[in-house]
């Protein structure tokens, strides 16, 4: 198959960020005096900002502070976090950058939310690489639901075929396996991903070649 766009997930392929989410859950959430648990936020690792609120609201309700502000002081956290600490993927920048010179296009298809966003392609240095981005705020229902997935590759001009997605989640890989794209798992070092899935998989992008999946 000759694929005419790369679409990365970001959070866990282009930064690892996932433990930054975990932090700024805990506290802003603990602050509302809310009792995270490990086990109950296991249940949210996938979820997007908006799910994993209203998983804790209906938990533990709290009072007197909206659904919006108490996102935006988890995605503030957040971004405050990716700017402030290493987290690039070994190896990601390089890729994206070769991907460009070989005439493919690169879109962006995640949970996570579009505030959030520019503040890892800064982090990577690759704004300017990118032809798409599709955020949690874009479809009524995120992955494992296809539809991110799909708008990313209508907006590339692109049939979902055309496609190859990057994942490093069962969830996500789900969603591009049932938009109709091939999918690469990104393992990173991940012995417990499920990637049966997967077309192909992958453990570190300094060997990464398109010509393996092609």
């Amino acid at each position: 198959m000759q694929y005419k766009a790369v679409i990365f997930d970001m959070d866990g392929v282009l930064v690892d960020s996932e433990i930054f989410w975990k932090m700024a859950e805990k506290e802003v959430f603990s602050a509302l005096g809310v009792k995270v648990t490990e086990a109950l936020a296991l249940k949210t690792q996938k979820m997007t900002t908006s799910q994993v609120t209203k998983f804790w609201y209906d938990y533990h309700p709290w009072q007197d502070v909206s659904f919006e502000e108490v996102e935006n002081r988890v995605i503030s956290h957040v971004i405050e976090l990716i700017e402030s600490e290493c987290c690039q993927i070994s190896g990601i920048e390089d890729v994206m950058g070769k991907l460009k010179l070989e005439g493919y296009k690169i879109g962006i298809a995640t949970n996570s939310p579009r505030r959030i966003i520019p503040t890892v392609l800064q982090k990577l240095n690759v704004s300017e690489l990118v032809d798409v981005v599709s955020a949690a705020e874009c479809v009524t229902e995120g992955k494992p639901n296809p539809a991110i997935y799909l708008k990313t590759a209508a907006e590339l001009d692109l049939m979902p075929f055309q496609c190859l997605a990057i994942e490093d989640s069962y969830s996500g890989m789900k969603a591009a396996k049932g938009a109709g794209m091939a999918v690469v798992a990104f393992t990173n070092g991940n012995t417990e991903l499920t990637f049966d899935i997967a077309d192909y998989h992958l453990t570190d992008f300094n060997c990464f070649n398109m010509s393996s999946f092609l």
